[in-house]
């Protein structure tokens, strides 16, 4: 607090000057402390990388990975018949026959990339079970965990992950959400569309890593020089 002569009167008037100066400093500093805060957090965020978009997928290290057999690769099912106008492939709570022709493209994609050293597992539901037929090109084995769209289910998936060996696991949104929350994607951050793979590193040495996701157009125009490097 300052005082303040007032000239004539003899007296000394009560200031606030200082209190207010370290006021204004102290918001200053908080401010400085939040601001720093929410963009370490925000840089943090795990995020889900389109390994379609440029350098992406280089960058991204799945290429080696793959080739050492460390990398899951959750795929949601193709279109949903009963949600959609187009024709279906069989019965109603299947897929669509733009889905197949999806799952297929998918398919010619992993099959460049490489199969040898892969193992896949599909939910037991028709569209899973008909998007697994059209991505591998045979029947798939299914079990029932791929379905169980819980919060156990990132523990499942490592749970399943065998060293030295690709798991290829043909699922629901639902599940690939619960996988992507556990992992510290946000919310506006996790979506999967139809027949979009999301690929997460997983040696069983470290903590699984997101590596990113490629839709189903995607796939096509990846080049022989791109998945072989």
């Amino acid at each position: 607090m300052t005082h303040t002569y007032i000239q004539g009167t003899g007296e000394f008037k009560a200031g606030f000057f200082p209190f207010r100066l370290f006021s204004g400093r102290a918001l200053i500093v908080v401010f400085s402390l939040i601001l720093a805060t929410a963009l370490i957090w925000f840089l943090s965020m795990a995020r889900v990388a389109d390994l379609g978009s440029g350098s992406n997928l280089a960058s991204s290290g799945l290429i080696e990975l793959w080739k050492h057999g460390d990398v899951v690769v959750m795929i949601r099912h193709a279109e949903r018949c009963d949600r959609s106008p187009n024709r279906c492939l069989g019965s109603a709570d299947g897929i669509t026959v733009n889905g197949s022709q999806a799952a297929s493209d998918v398919g010619a994609g992993l099959q460049r990339l490489g199969l040898e050293r892969a193992h896949l597992i599909a939910s037991p539901l028709t569209r899973t079970q008909q998007t697994a037929t059209y991505i591998a090109g045979q029947t798939v084995i299914s079990q029932d965990w791929v379905g169980n769209c819980d919060t156990h289910f990132k523990n499942e998936v490592v749970g399943h992950k065998t060293k030295g060996e690709n798991l290829i696991l043909i699922t629901h949104s639902g599940c690939i959400d619960h996988f992507e929350r556990t992992m510290g994607v946000p919310a506006g951050a996790r979506s999967s569309e139809y027949a979009e793979a999301f690929f997460v590193a997983m040696d069983g040495k470290t903590v699984p890593r997101i590596l990113g996701s490629l839709n189903a157009l995607q796939w096509k125009a990846l080049t022989h020089e791109q998945l072989h490097k």
